[in-house]
């Protein structure tokens, strides 16, 4: 069978935004080791438990069959997902570990207006139980995020089925039945090698949004919920107005408009156009919240806090931050710090060094 799990380069945040320490959150989390430093997929050792796709924050890794679970969760008088070792009742989902903190919230939205359930096996006896225990630790944290939500029941009911034993025909020659042999073995050989490089063959898709975030959108629109619990920026009064944030973020889900005095308008070239006014505007729907931000700010002035959001407010655009930057006291330049020198002006004077902070 042909692995359903497609890697899109153009999603990776890697791809998206160069960055010092490279996200590998794939690498590191998949539970088989089956994907490389490229991020090339080995077929074989994959068993599609779906925990690359959850924790990748920007859609890098995906089941291709996650269209297939849109229309069924939005189309479904009652939502019934089970996993592989479950009993065979409803939609199959390759594993509890492809529900990230989105999904799980767009099940909990939908169960809002319709039963919704998932049915799984024991999932102690499975191979891919690192998966599932990392999306039950994902349910916990929104579970104590929203504790108020809407109930999605979750039913441990195993598949008791039996197996069927291929059958085996004699009668042939046995140096026919060697020459079918070795064609099939070559026909199979090729046959896995397709299915090998299918993965990489996928056509390669980008979005600005995953497709998780989308289904959330989409559910709470439909939603009779006012708020929603969501990770949201915040930024207190130690931004140094830098602006580092808006042009680290590889969604684009910070953007910073700066408003230059027209007057000072001057004919010296080597005189630095001054900013009067610095807006960072946040748009909830495209953070994934991969925290580099956060990593970069120098100030330590970021934060994400769980806010609770309406819909417009998650589809808007938010003003977080208003301010203006800071120029050198003595050569008018722009700092970035809390001092009111630059670092050339306060080490060229060893009695001002004082005002020039790390």
């Amino acid at each position: 069978m042909t692995c359903q799990m497609v890697y899109h380069n153009g999603n990776c945040l890697n791809t998206k935004r160069a960055y010092a320490r490279t996200c590998k959150l794939c690498i590191e989390s998949c539970p088989h080791q089956a994907i490389s430093d490229y991020r090339q997929l080995d077929t074989k050792q994959c068993t599609e438990c779906g925990v690359c796709m959850a924790v990748c924050p920007s859609d890098g890794f995906v089941d291709q069959t996650m269209d297939k679970l849109h229309n069924y969760l939005f189309d479904a008088e009652e939502i019934v997902l089970c996993c592989p070792q479950a009993m065979p009742v409803g939609f199959e989902i390759p594993c509890l570990g492809i529900l990230d903190r989105d999904l799980w919230m767009t099940l909990m939205l939908l169960a809002k207006e319709k039963t919704a359930k998932i049915i799984t096996g024991v999932c102690a006896d499975c191979e891919d139980r690192k998966a599932c225990a990392s999306s039950v630790q994902t349910f916990k944290q929104v579970h104590a995020d929203w504790p108020e939500h809407p109930v999605v029941q979750i039913q441990v009911r195993p598949d008791q089925g039996g197996t069927v034993e291929p059958e085996f025909r004699e009668g042939a020659e046995p140096k026919s039945v060697r020459l079918q042999d070795s064609r099939a073995g070559w026909r199979q050989k090729s046959r896995e090698k397709i299915e090998e490089w299918l993965p990489s063959m996928a056509a390669d898709e980008t979005y600005p949004i995953p497709k998780s975030r989308q289904w959330l959108i989409e559910a709470f629109g439909a939603s009779s919920l006012d708020k929603i619990p969501f990770p949201a920026l915040a930024i207190d009064d130690s931004c140094t107005n830098c602006g580092v944030c808006a042009a680290i973020c590889p969604q684009g889900a910070l953007q910073k408009r700066e408003e230059r005095n027209s007057d000072q308008q001057s004919s010296d070239p080597t005189k630095e156009e001054k900013i009067t006014s610095l807006r960072l505007i946040f748009e909830p729907q495209k953070c994934v919240q991969c925290q580099r931000c956060v990593e970069t700010c120098r100030s330590q002035s970021l934060t994400f806090n769980n806010k609770p959001l309406s819909q417009r407010l998650l589809t808007g655009k938010i003003l977080i931050h208003e301010g203006g930057p800071k120029y050198c006291s003595q050569c008018g330049k722009r700092i970035f710090d809390n001092g009111e020198l630059c670092l050339a002006c306060a080490t060229s004077d060893p009695e001002k060094r004082g005002f020039f902070t790390l």
